[in-house]
């Protein structure tokens, strides 16, 4: 049986999708008296393949029943891309059964090993609510922002979602604010996907929703996203402006657990990488135990 909250969900996400093409995208004729920028939903369901009440009433989030042909069908007439498409099967599944929920998991001695000898590289593992569950001490020095912010919570854990929309000098830090905005909301757009009876997820898209009015704004464009990589630009408050290529690896964790690896690393020859090397050094002189 299909979950109340989770055919919402789908309504909002297939409708805003079908709002993005418009007909001469996929070769269907305009016309100057069309109520909508976007696709009909007759027309999403010719591109399908299959009847206009039965499109009409998948909008309206009766998911549960529906083959995973169909549901391919589908985003491919939306033209959804893969991490779309992934979060689509997700609502899928959660609406056929009611998952369990999900536990944290510790983060096992051998990662924070594995972190601990990225010493060129800024490393930390993100679960997917965004919070910083482990760190190396150079990401420490290069978040440093984030790791002394208001925005911690009472075990002293970073949530990057909460930083870049609730720190008043986030936008400083982050060069391209909209853009690490865009992607952090997407992100936890995904997890909810993945885990609709996450409580502490829940409260957390609720106080952001509350707080600010930029996550409201994102949050409503139903944008996905499930994997991160490319370039960022820090404006470090020691070292100054840092561009740094960074990835994202899944850690293979027990359970259903959600961790990713993220790793910043500077293009060798690079004024970046210098100002990399001295937070670097000034990271590795920090952590060194005193000597008797």
């Amino acid at each position: 049986m299909d979950q109340p909250g989770n055919r919402e969900e789908i309504r909002h996400f297939l409708a805003s999708r079908r709002a993005k093409i418009t007909p001469a995208q996929v070769g269907l004729p305009t016309s100057a008296r069309r109520r909508v920028a976007g696709l009909r939903r007759e027309e999403v369901a010719v591109l399908a393949g299959v009847s206009t009440e039965w499109y009409t009433r998948l909008e309206k989030g009766h998911i549960g029943g529906v083959s995973e042909d169909v549901l391919d069908a589908v985003a491919r007439a939306l033209r959804l891309d893969d991490d779309e498409r992934t979060y689509l099967f997700d609502l899928a599944r959660t609406a056929r059964r009611t998952p369990s929920r999900r536990r944290d998991v510790e983060v096992p001695p051998r990662v924070r090993w594995l972190l601990d000898s990225m010493t060129m590289s800024s490393a930390f593992v993100r679960d997917g609510r965004t919070d910083v569950v482990a760190a190396n001490p150079l990401a420490r020095a290069l978040y440093a922002p984030m790791f002394t912010s208001a925005t911690v919570d009472h075990r002293g854990r970073p949530n990057i979602a909460r930083y870049i929309f609730l720190d008043p000098g986030a936008p400083d830090f982050f060069v391209d604010w909209d853009a690490a905005g865009n992607a952090t909301a997407a992100l936890l757009r995904a997890e909810a996907g993945r885990e609709p009876r996450d409580r502490a997820l829940r409260e957390l898209i609720g106080e952001l929703s509350t707080l600010s009015p930029e996550f409201r704004g994102r949050w409503a464009a139903h944008d996905v996203l499930i994997r991160h990589d490319g370039v960022k630009r820090l404006q470090h408050p020691e070292v100054g402006l840092l561009e740094l290529t960074f990835q994202s690896l899944d850690l293979p964790l027990s359970g259903r657990a959600v961790n990713n690896l993220v790793t910043y690393t500077a293009e060798p020859g690079t004024p970046a990488e210098d100002r990399l090397k001295l937070l670097a050094s000034w990271a590795a002189t920090r952590t060194q135990p005193a000597r008797p």
